[in-house]
This record gives structure tokens, sequence and C-alpha cells, in this order.
């Protein structure tokens, strides 16, 4: 996990090993209250004493903290300076304002558990890890933490010389991570490079002369629309498309040709699953279910708006005209 934070204090470790961390959604601060209130003081030594239960009250905290076990403190909230200075005496590494999102995340991640108040910090509310550190990246200082035992959250840093670049790099990442877990979640792959396109495609045609009819014209249509995938790959690439279909056809029409897809870097037809180009099922099913429902939207409006006959005394001008409904 990396938080996006530095260490609050200058005399604080910026390395700790074995780390046991507490996680605690409450401010390490003296709280204000709610109603304003008016202390007079009369004697000098009167304003010593009220001074000192405040420093007590921050010791008392940070004892709290101590007692538990932790070593290191990731705060949501602020965190006092003098208590920032006994923190920093006990040898412990503190963060502070840490995001919700963060602390949900580090809880995952070291096994720990935010709490609420520091009365109900105890040694099984601590997250462990193997390594938690302050390093510079760049810039900016941030906080690495490192080693969890069982991780269920973890942090991808990613960076680049220009914003759109950044946004070009973690865009790549989701996608690749998104299909990570569709086949997780469905455990089947098919070949890529438009090979399972050209598949189906080969398999509509041969189906169509069974139908025959205006059914086979549409068949045949839906066919030459799978194969938009391979050509529009071709045309990307800067590779004649035409050329390209007809090498795909042909590679299909020998035994176990089903594999053979488009190598964009070469520009010739090789076996998608060898090169370990591949896909997962549910994104195909997903994306070809789409694409048809879309298609036979746009039909269903057509056969609509071809249907429905203009009121009459409605201006001339076909579609253009203001009195005419569709």
């Amino acid at each position: 996990m990396i938080i996006d934070k530095e260490v609050i204090h200058a005399d604080m470790p910026k390395r700790i090993e074995k780390a046991k961390i507490a996680l605690v959604n409450a401010a390490v601060e003296v709280k204000k209250t709610e109603f304003d209130a008016e202390i007079r003081i009369r004697d000098p030594a009167q304003i010593k004493s009220f001074l000192d239960q405040e420093t007590r009250m921050l010791k008392d905290m940070v004892a709290k903290i101590g007692k538990a076990g932790a070593n290191v403190l990731i705060c949501q909230k602020g965190i006092d300076d003098l208590a920032q200075h006994f923190l920093a005496k006990e040898g412990i590494l503190a963060v502070r304002r840490a995001k919700e999102s963060d602390m949900e995340k580090l809880a995952r991640a070291t096994g720990g558990r935010v709490v609420n108040n520091l009365d109900d910090l105890g040694p099984k509310d601590l997250g462990k890890a193997g390594l938690v550190e302050e390093r510079k990246i760049g810039e900016d200082k941030m906080v690495f933490v490192e080693k969890c035992k069982d991780p269920r959250s973890v942090a991808v840093l990613i960076r680049a010389g220009l914003e759109r670049m950044v946004d070009e790099a973690e865009r790549a990442m989701n996608d690749a991570l998104s299909v990570v877990a569709d086949v997780t979640e469905h455990n089947k792959i098919v070949a890529g490079g438009g090979a399972v396109e050209a598949a189906i495609a080969k398999d509509l045609r041969d189906y169509a002369t069974k139908v025959g009819g205006r059914e086979q014209l549409a068949v045949e249509a839906f066919a030459d629309s799978m194969e938009i995938i391979p050509k529009a790959l071709a045309e990307n690439a800067g590779l004649e498309p035409i050329d390209i279909l007809v090498a795909l056809r042909s590679a299909h029409e020998k035994p176990k040709g089903q594999l053979m897809g488009v190598d964009v870097f070469s520009g010739k037809i090789i076996d998608m699953q060898e090169s370990g180009v591949i896909e997962p099922v549910s994104v195909k099913e997903q994306a070809i279910k789409s694409a048809t429902e879309v298609a036979s939207m746009i039909l269903r409006i057509d056969d609509v708006i071809a249907s429905t006959k203009p009121k009459a005394g409605g201006m001339p001008g076909g579609p253009g005209g203001e009195e005419e409904e569709y």
C-alpha cells in the first residue's frame, strides 16, 4: 500500500520493520468544547497547571497507543504538535489526515481494524506489515506499507512525464485488471487477434447455405460484420485489410485454423494461442451480444420511421416538414 502522505515529525523514524500499525479515526489532540467558556485565573501557578493538564491529556493519548504495542500510527484526523513530539520520543512513525479510502484499504491489507476511540485500541486491533517506510518519489514523499502477510488490497504507483500519459497508463492498467477479474470469474479464454471473429464468420457462412432464402442474406451480413474486427486491426496496424482478410479466411479453412489471427507487428497470420494473444470468453460474449442488440434496435427504429405516414396537409419536403410526426 502507498499512502500519499509524509511522516509528520522530523524526529520520527522513517523506517520501521515488523510494523504494528494502529489505524485511528480520531484526532490525537485536546477536544474543543461545543460551548464557549471563560476561565478567570488570578494566580500564575494556575496557568501552569492548566497547560500541564493539557500536556498530560496528550501524553495519556500517546501512552494508549504505545500500550497497545503500536510502532506506526495512521490517523485519519489531526495530530497535535505536542502529541507529535511525544510520539517521536516513543519512536512511533505517524501519518495524519489519511484518506478514508486509504484507511479501508490499509485495514484489508494489514489485517487491522480502524478504531474510532483511542480507549478501544488494543493489540488485536493492530495491523501487521514487514516494512513501513517513507520514500521520496520525484519531489514528493510517500509512505510505503510492504510485506503484508495476506494483503487483500494493494496499490500501484503510476508515474509519467505528462498528466495525459499518466491518464493513459491508468486506463491501460484498469483494462488489464478488469480482464484479469473477468478471467477469474469466468475462467475460459479464446484466441485474440480476430481469430474468434474469423472462425464465427466461417461457421455462419457454412450455416447460411443451409438456411436459404432471404434469411441467408441476413446470416451472411452478420458474418461480414464479424470480420470488422480483424479488418480494423489490419487498418490500425497500417496493413492492407483486404489482403489480411483473404489470408485469414484461407488460414481458417485448414485443420486447427480457428486459432489463426492477425499479428499486427509482422503483418502475418499466425497462431494466436502460441504467441500468447488471448482474451476472456466473457468479454467476447458481451461485445457480440451488445453489438447485436444495438443493431437490432436501430433496425426496429428504422422500420417505425419508414412505416409512419405524414399527416394530411403537412408541409412538403419529407422528414424536414414541421407539421409531420415520426
